[in-house]
C-alpha cells in the first residue's frame, strides 16, 4: 500500500491552510504538508507562531469518525513526537499541558489541531507541528524558546521529519479516553507537574483526568479537572 502523499513546498503562509483545501479536495488521513518556511504560521489562541528557515513546520491530516478523542489529539501527537526525537538523540523532551513540547523550562515546540465539521460529525482534522531545530529564535521569545540545535549542533529539519512523519500517522484519532499507560507515559514527562499555578486555576497542578483535563489540587486540598484556558505559572509574570 502507498504511503499517503506528502506536499513539499518552499514557501507558504501556512502549511495547514494548504492541508485544509487538500482535505476538502478529499486527500487521505495520514497526508501531509512540510514548509521550508512559513510566513503566517500561527499557534494557540490565534497567537502568530514564527516560522523562518531551519524549523520542522509539518502539517498532518486526520479523519476521525467519533468526537470523544478529538480533544486528546493534541496529547497523544505530544507523545508520540517527543518520543521520536529523543530516538534522534534528544534529552528528555518534555510536555506542557495543553500543547507545548519543552526541552527543560524552555519552549521547544508546539502543536495545534484544527477540527472542520460535517454537521455534529467531524469531517477532518488538521494537526499543525512546529518545532524549533536550526532555526533563530525571535529576540522576543530568546527567554522562553529554544532550538533543537542548542543539543545536537549537527541536526536539520530534514532528519526529523520522517521518523516524526511516521510517528504521526500511527497516531489513533477515534480513540478515546487516555488510558493508564498513556496516562504514566505522560507523567514522565509532565512539565506542569507540581508547579504552583495563577491560571487557569489557582493551584498546583497534578497531572491529567483519563479525558485530558488539567488537575489542578487547589488550597484547600479538592482538585479540580481543568479542560481549556491558559496556563499561567505562579512564580513568573508569564509562562513559557
Amino acid at each position: 500500500m502507498r504511503d499517503p502523499p506528502l506536499l513539499r513546498l518552499e514557501q507558504v503562509g501556512s502549511t495547514m491552510d494548504v492541508l485544509h483545501g487538500l482535505a476538502q479536495g478529499g486527500a487521505p488521513a495520514g497526508a501531509a504538508v512540510v514548509a521550508v518556511e512559513q510566513t503566517g504560521g500561527r499557534g494557540s489562541r490565534g497567537r502568530a507562531w514564527a516560522s523562518p528557515r531551519g524549523g520542522l513546520w509539518l502539517s498532518v491530516l486526520f479523519r476521525p469518525t467519533v468526537v470523544p478523542g478529538l480533544e486528546l489529539l493534541s496529547l497523544r501527537i505530544g507523545l508520540v513526537v517527543a518520543r521520536a526525537l529523543e530516538l534522534l538523540g534528544a534529552p528528555a523532551v518534555g510536555l506542557k499541558w495543553p500543547n507545548d513540547l519543552m526541552l527543560g523550562d524552555r519552549k521547544l515546540g508546539g502543536i495545534l489541531c484544527e477540527a472542520r465539521w460535517q454537521g455534529s460529525a467531524p469531517g477532518w482534522v488538521v494537526a499543525g507541528l512546529g518545532v524549533n531545530v536550526a532555526n533563530e529564535t525571535p529576540p522576543l521569545l530568546e527567554a522562553v524558546a529554544t532550538s533543537l540545535i542548542s543539543v545536537l549542533p549537527d541536526v536539520t529539519p530534514d532528519d526529523l521529519l520522517v521518523p516524526v512523519l511516521a510517528a504521526l500517522r500511527e497516531v489513533d484519532s477515534d480513540a478515546g479516553s487516555l488510558t493508564p499507560h498513556e496516562r504514566t507515559r505522560f507523567q514522565s514527562r509532565d512539565w506542569l507537574h507540581g508547579r504552583p499555578l495563577r491560571a487557569p486555576a489557582e493551584g498546583v497542578a497534578a497531572g491529567l483526568s483519563p479525558e485530558g483535563a488539567l488537575l489542578v489540587r487547589l488550597a484547600a486540598g479538592a482538585t479540580t479537572a481543568v479542560r481549556a484556558g491558559t496556563v499561567e505559572l505562579a512564580d513568573s509574570p508569564s509562562s513559557p
